[in-house]
């Protein structure tokens, strides 16, 4: 797999967008100039090396996938749905988050590449279930030949929520009892993580292929952007992107 797909989730501190200063902003273009946001993702890109055009989506926390099927798709940016599949050279596939769960899948066989947005909706609506379903539907993938990157999110240390996301989760997951920890009445701390890795368990992917990043978006805001604490600090936040794409030489 380390010599078939690039994948990362980057956040260093060398961008220009001021928060805080010197941030490498992503997206959130109702937050962030077009030009800072661009010269950022410029700088992002440089990183891979190689001429990548970078496919993303207006993110609206459903459980819709799209395809890319050509270059052009993948400069069209407008479209809705929260994950991405694809099997072209020359494109990443990218999530933006802050605070949600990015998941990135890379198939190991057939070359065919995902990123899935996995905030609670897209979790309860099983978002990473429907990727690799469309994956082995249009490009013959098997889940034991996946490798898997869950990344930086809101861990269950820190993301409360209340009643409408624990009875969701009650309604569409069977062992949802082991993904909270009840905090008062009414509310509990969601496990994101934990939830996306049983369901690629569900549909056949090998534990073993499974990589969950360590870190907490809502403690580490010196590596990550987190919605739920910076906009509470300073009225507004950047977003992370994680990407997954063939290397050049494939």
């Amino acid at each position: 797999m380390k010599k078939k797909v690039s994948r990362t989730a980057f956040q260093p501190d060398s961008g220009i967008s001021p928060f805080p200063e010197k941030s490498l902003n992503l997206a959130g273009f109702d937050e962030d100039s077009k030009e800072n946001i661009a010269e950022n993702r410029q700088r992002f890109l440089r990183v891979f090396g190689g001429d990548y055009a970078l496919a993303t989506v207006w993110q609206t926390h459903s459980a819709d996938v799209r395809i890319i099927k050509t270059l052009e798709d993948a400069k069209d940016d407008s479209q809705k749905f929260d994950a991405l599949v694809c099997n072209l050279k020359k494109v990443l596939v990218g999530v933006k988050t802050a605070d949600c769960v990015p998941v990135l899948l890379g198939d190991t066989k057939t070359k065919a590449f995902a990123a899935v947005h996995a905030g609670w909706r897209g979790t309860v609506n099983s978002i990473v279930v429907k990727a690799i379903e469309t994956m082995r539907e249009n490009y013959g993938t098997n889940a034991k030949d996946l490798i898997c990157a869950i990344g930086p999110a809101a861990t269950c240390k820190n993301y409360e929520v209340g009643a409408e996301v624990i009875e969701a989760f009650e309604k569409n997951f069977s062992t949802c009892g082991n993904l909270f920890r009840k905090t008062r009445e009414g509310h509990a701390l969601v496990d994101l993580h934990l939830a996306n890795k049983e369901q690629l368990l569900s549909v056949g992917v090998l534990p073993e292929n499974i990589f969950t990043a360590p870190f907490c978006t809502m403690e580490r805001t010196d590596l990550f952007f987190s919605y739920r604490v910076e906009k509470k600090l300073h009225g507004k936040t950047g977003r992370l992107l994680s990407v997954i794409g063939l290397k050049p030489k494939d």
